[in-house]
């Protein structure tokens, strides 16, 4: 299929000088006697478009009287089967066969019915049910119906119908309509009129309906995403979000899901099977491109770190060829790039900061030192009392009941906390009671006494906090400990990585906007200081990156790119290594989203063999009046789970209980 300018933008092609006999008999001979030679396999089928695949199928059965997709099958195991197999199906049929798996046998995989309804024109949409029909002998739409509900089951099968409209012709008059009524649909109604929101984007052409999302962003001063994700929920809500991504840009969808199905923790090897098999010969190479311009990274470079063996090979064939060195823009990615640090500064200018725990209404300090010491005394001790009252009081709140437990009862509440409770819940619960300086103080201190020194922690904390909070540690470290953060810091580190914590731990961070002028000349600084050898390129990154404020070092990664067509990340990635990278990176990324760097470091902590309690403790406990509230929202936008349910899933017994209340909320 060619592109609107012509161009055909798939990866795969016809091949030159293709004779089916011959490739049959090659498949034949790579599959008889033992074992079968894969790389014939492989390297034949990947290379020839799907109507000579199935050119080559004819030619099989002629001359062995066999079936080719059988003997495939039988030869061949697991994803790379899978792979292989699905490619010597027609499009329709390959698509018939993944909704069949889709909704056959226990449970319903409502993400594969989500991308292939809302992604397929009405051609592809028609082509299919007609291959379902064919192959099952079964009604998809009956199919579809007996196996979802609600508005979600509404909105896939109005998509089953294949009757969006083709016109490119757009009514102005109409545009506003639509755009009003999904306002008054969502925005303006009490609850919302789902079935309006169906009609719309189920029914429209996407011409259309991108005019449509651009004047309704007018009406409400906010995308139709953020609507729907406002006023939908569940899989209705998925759904319509990936309908409207595909009218924005196809290309675009298809670049995230395959970056999503390969970050993180395993990969979703049918997502990527499913999506490199079906646009190999329509658009792959729009999505290498978008790819590359979301992510940094060229698709595959990520496919050859994500995979394995045959398998890989197969996929990285489908793939087409890598992109440009990763790090380098190409003029739309360098574009994409400069605008995503614009949006960090918008971002950072319009969203509210919010944590998950508030000042408890009806406070009384007294009530709960009560309920607290009752909780402790005699036999056995009430966890879900102590739990409830201090995980749902502010840190001001809980001083105040700690001066109340010593008033009536001369007591020590830390210090009964701490013989009543016992490993993790304990050090949840103790670092609860400290002041936020008090707590950080402890955990770099933990953090540099004894054996080996947890870098990561001092990075951690003392690249995301601001002058105040800083200088509040500094005095808080000095008090519990009789020694200056500096000292501390000095006498634990080294190097480059020592000087960059120290300015850290100074607190010389300039708190004023950007200066253009003056981020003209650091991101030049900064730049020679890569290729200049006569200065240390640490020291001249240092002095930018730990005492330029925030937007202005927004500022300075934009003009960064524009001055050497690379990322600061990567070339810091590139230029730096050990603990100076992880710190230098590690600000880079708190100027850029710091609710997303905590929702990284929380989900780091959660994924892979065992889990780590104490980032998970630190975290939740540092940021739950700051922006937990914000960390979550970038935690299920980014990892597609809620940090509360990976949290029920990787902890246990009370300290999950603490770390949920914390949390305050399913997302």
């Amino acid at each position: 299929m060619a592109s609107k300018g012509g161009r055909y933008r798939g990866s795969v092609k016809d091949y030159p000088n293709f004779d089916a006999s011959k490739d049959a008999e090659a498949l034949y001979q790579a599959m008889k006697g033992w074992g079968s030679d894969k790389e014939t396999i492989l390297d034949l089928v990947t290379t020839r478009s799907n109507q000579q695949r199935m050119q080559v199928i004819q030619a099989y059965k002629s001359l062995y009287g066999k079936d080719l997709i059988g003997d495939l099958k039988y030869e061949l195991t697991g994803k790379f089967e899978r792979l292989i197999v699905g490619l010597m199906r027609p499009p329709a049929y390959f698509d018939a066969k993944e909704i069949k798996d889709a909704i056959d046998g226990v449970g319903t995989d409502e993400k594969c019915l989500i991308e292939i309804l809302a992604s397929r024109d009405n051609q592809q949409i028609h082509a299919l049910v007609a291959a379902y029909k064919d192959a099952y002998g079964r009604d998809l739409e009956t199919d579809v119906i007996k196996d979802t509900s609600g508005h979600f089951k509404k909105m896939l099968v109005v998509l089953l119908q294949g009757t969006r409209e083709e016109d490119d012709i757009v009514s102005e008059e109409l545009v506003a309509q639509d755009a009003q009524e999904l306002f008054e649909a969502g925005e303006v109604k009490w609850g919302t009129d789902e079935a309006q929101f169906i009609y719309i984007l189920g029914s429209r052409s996407k011409t259309h309906l991108q005019l449509v999302f651009d004047e309704y962003e007018k009406i409400a001063g906010k995308t139709i995403e953020e609507s729907i994700k406002g006023e939908l929920s569940g899989d209705f809500e998925k759904l319509m979000l990936a309908v409207v991504k595909c009218i924005r840009s196809i290309r675009d969808y298809f670049a995230v899901r395959l970056n999503k199905a390969m970050k993180g923790l395993g990969t979703a090897d049918n997502t990527l099977i499913r999506i490199m098999v079906s646009r190999s010969e329509i658009d792959m190479m729009d999505i290498r491109e978008s790819f590359r311009t979301q992510f940094e990274k060229s698709l595959y470079s990520m496919i050859k770190n994500d995979t394995s063996g045959d398998y890989k090979l197969a996929l990285l064939n489908l793939c087409g060829g890598d992109d440009d060195a990763a790090g380098e823009f190409f003029p739309e990615a360098a574009q994409a790039a400069m605008q995503k640090w614009e949006l960090s500064a918008t971002t950072a200018a319009r969203i509210e900061l919010k944590g998950t725990i508030e000042p408890a209404a009806d406070f009384n300090a007294d009530n709960d030192g009560k309920a607290l010491r009752k909780a402790m005394k005699g036999f056995g001790t009430d966890e879900d009392t102590i739990i409830d009252i201090l995980t749902k009081r502010t840190n001001n709140q809980r001083q105040e009941i700690r001066k109340a437990f010593k008033s009536h009862y001369g007591r020590d509440l830390m210090a009964d906390l701490k013989s009543e409770l016992g490993g993790t819940l304990a050090r949840l619960i103790l670092g609860l009671m400290m002041t936020p300086a008090q707590f950080d103080a402890k955990q770099i201190n933990k953090a540099i006494v004894g054996a080996g020194t947890d870098e990561k922690v001092l990075i951690e904390i003392l690249a995301t906090r601001n002058n105040q909070e800083i200088q509040a540690i500094n005095e808080a470290y000095q008090e519990a400990y009789n020694k200056s953060l500096e000292d501390a810091i000095s006498s634990d580190t080294s190097g480059h990585f020592k000087r960059i914590l120290v300015s850290l731990a100074s607190a010389n961070r300039d708190e004023s906007g950007e200066d253009l002028e003056k981020a003209v000349e650091d991101a030049k600084e900064i730049s020679d200081s890569v290729s200049d050898d006569s200065t240390s390129s640490e020291t001249r990154f240092m002095t930018i990156l730990c005492t330029r404020s925030y937007p202005h070092l927004r500022r300075v990664f934009q003009e960064f790119i524009k001055q050497t067509n690379h990322d600061v990340e990567h070339t810091i990635k590139k230029e730096m290594s050990g603990d100076v990278k992880d710190a230098f990176v590690a600000i880079v990324r708190s100027v850029k989203n710091k609710p997303a760097f905590f929702a990284e470091r929380l989900y780091k902590a959660m994924k892979g063999v065992g889990t780590d309690e104490r980032a998970l403790t630190r975290i939740l406990v540092s940021r739950s009046e700051i922006d937990l509230y914000n960390i979550r929202k970038e935690f299920k936008n980014e990892y597609e789970k809620s940090l509360h349910h990976c949290l029920e899933s990787e902890t246990s017994g009370d300290f999950r209980k603490a770390l949920l209340a914390i949390c305050g909320g399913d997302d």
